[in-house]
């Protein structure tokens, strides 16, 4: 045996000719341990509350979330097809039935030869990302599905293997970094443990230990939520050696998760990830960042990472730095052919009062299985980015001022309330700031054609300083103000003939 065969036989090093050694879960677990424990943050809490968010995070205001995989084939009622395709009683169940036949015949993993992307162009994603106004871009690497889109070294399963055999989530980075965005990802990976559980209450192909890898362990979920079946060692091995794997090929600076990581079972792991990436973060040289939720029980203490509502918002300013995660349509995340769209007037409200409020609002779209986005989406899009265009400087790098703002308009906090509430109005204002300069951002315009900001009322101890100059953003001049005990009063030019999603006021005060 040569020198070289010898010391590729021990896995230092792969002679020509044969194959690289694959990582197993146990050695990246291990890799995690090591990372984990030589700092600066430890496997702790008490270590872990020592984040800080980082300043891109918080200049950023909007990014794009993207849920897309083998779920856009079928097109069918939401991203949860998978599951609800082998669930009695669901639509999606009677639906795959009619039209692929009985799922012992047609089970979820024959969608993957359908799914071929062969017109995924991530270099037009990216600066299509870029023409909206998003400064970070976060793609779902994997879903519950157990279908990374990403070339993963620990299964079979992939859309770098299979399907496309293409590594999606490493063609984006690329595309997206070159447009001067930051990149991260999400991980639904914890999920699986559950995802597929009903497949195995019927004569499905679930059933059959030669999908095992596609489809396992589908534990029962409500023992698995109940305490009885939790997630095992094995499985949460391989969940932090996946995400971890994201971590090192891809460097993403954000990390989303879904609920589950809030599971007791996954603590101790989730621990040793968080330290692993903001140790990973640190010797990168750049600030890195966990989402977490609260719906579905506790998993990161509050200053651990940034908290995020999904579908929803708060009713007043938190503090620490938060996220709205939420999507172009009402009925789904992934890509289906009957879609309820949001206005983009609805979208922009929601990130300016969400801005308003110290977070930040991540917007998905669903591309269909041909790696093409919807003209419907991308039209979205433009129109979000024209008006950040205008008016983004009361939007990128700005914190909150004293309140958030004024108006009738209550915002019904918490998640999966974002379409709860009525359309703003005239008189909800939303205020930013940024240095000693407030911005002023009416939701709709005045059909009087004067806005009055009662906060800024004479005399006010929210701003006592008298008010030098009113500028409507976009319009590059001054406006005619007074200012008595009901308010601010601000004479605004003509309506356009495209009435505004929201006008924002550049307020300077004498010094």
């Amino acid at each position: 045996m040569t020198t070289l065969v010898l010391v590729a036989a021990l896995g230092l090093v792969a002679a020509p000719g044969l194959p690289a050694q694959t990582p197993t879960v146990a050695d990246k677990v291990r890799e995690v341990g090591t990372v984990a424990a030589r700092g600066p943050f430890a496997p702790a809490w008490t270590s872990l509350e020592k984040f800080q968010t980082p300043d891109w995070y918080q200049d950023a205001k909007f990014g794009i979330f993207i849920h897309w995989g083998l779920y856009s084939v079928p097109a069918f009622d939401n991203e949860w097809y998978p599951r609800n395709m082998y669930k009695k009683g669901e639509k999606a169940f009677e639906h795959h039935v009619k039209t692929y036949g009985p799922q012992s015949r047609f089970g979820y993993k024959d969608f993957i030869p359908l799914f071929k992307a062969e017109r995924f162009d991530p270099a037009a994603w990216a600066a299509l990302f870029k023409a909206a106004g998003a400064k970070y871009v976060v793609p779902v690497a994997e879903h519950h599905d157990g279908f990374p889109m990403y070339a993963s070294d620990f299964t079979e399963w992939s859309a770098a293997r299979m399907g496309p055999k293409r590594d999606v989530v490493g063609e984006l980075a690329k595309a997206v970094r070159a447009q001067g965005l930051t990149f991260g990802v999400s991980s639904h990976r914890v999920e699986h443990w559950w995802f597929f559980d009903q497949g195995k209450t019927f004569d499905s192909d679930v059933r059959d230990p030669k999908y095992d890898a596609l489809y396992g362990p589908a534990v029962d979920q409500k023992t698995s939520e109940g305490g009885t079946t939790p997630p095992s060692q094995a499985f949460l091995d391989d969940w932090l050696a996946r995400t971890a794997e994201l971590v090192d090929k891809y460097q993403p600076q954000l990390i989303w998760f879904d609920w589950w990581i809030a599971q007791p079972a996954v603590h101790s792991h989730l621990q040793q990830f968080a330290a692993f990436y903001y140790n990973r973060g640190a010797e990168w040289g750049r600030g890195v960042a966990i989402n977490y939720k609260k719906h579905g029980g506790e998993s990161f203490p509050d200053t651990a990472g940034v908290l995020d509502v999904e579908r929803g918002q708060l009713a007043a300013i938190r503090p620490l730095f938060w996220q709205t995660d939420t999507s172009v349509s009402k009925t789904s995340w992934g890509y289906v052919t009957n879609h309820d769209y949001k206005t983009v007037d609805s979208i922009v409200d929601d990130l300016v009062d969400i801005v308003s409020k110290n977070g930040c609002l991540l917007l998905n779209i669903g591309p269909r299985p041909d790696g093409t986005i919807p003209e419907v989406e991308q039209q979205m899009l433009r129109e979000i980015g024209q008006w950040l265009g205008s008016n983004g400087e009361a939007i990128y790098g700005t914190r909150p001022w004293t309140i958030f703002g004024e108006g009738p308009t209550a915002v019904v906090e918490g998640p999966f309330a974002d379409t709860k509430r009525k359309a703003f109005t005239a008189q909800d204002i939303r205020f930013t700031r940024k240095g000693t300069t407030l911005y002023a951002i009416a939701l709709a315009w005045p059909d009087s054609g004067v806005l009055t900001i009662a906060s800024l009322a004479r005399p006010s101890q929210l701003l006592p300083a008298e008010i030098a100059s009113v500028e409507l953003l976009g319009a590059n001049a001054r406006l005619s103000t007074t200012r008595d005990a009901k308010g601010l009063h601000v004479t605004l030019p003509p309506l356009p003939a495209v009435r505004p999603h929201a006008l924002a006021l550049r307020i300077r005060t004498r010094s």
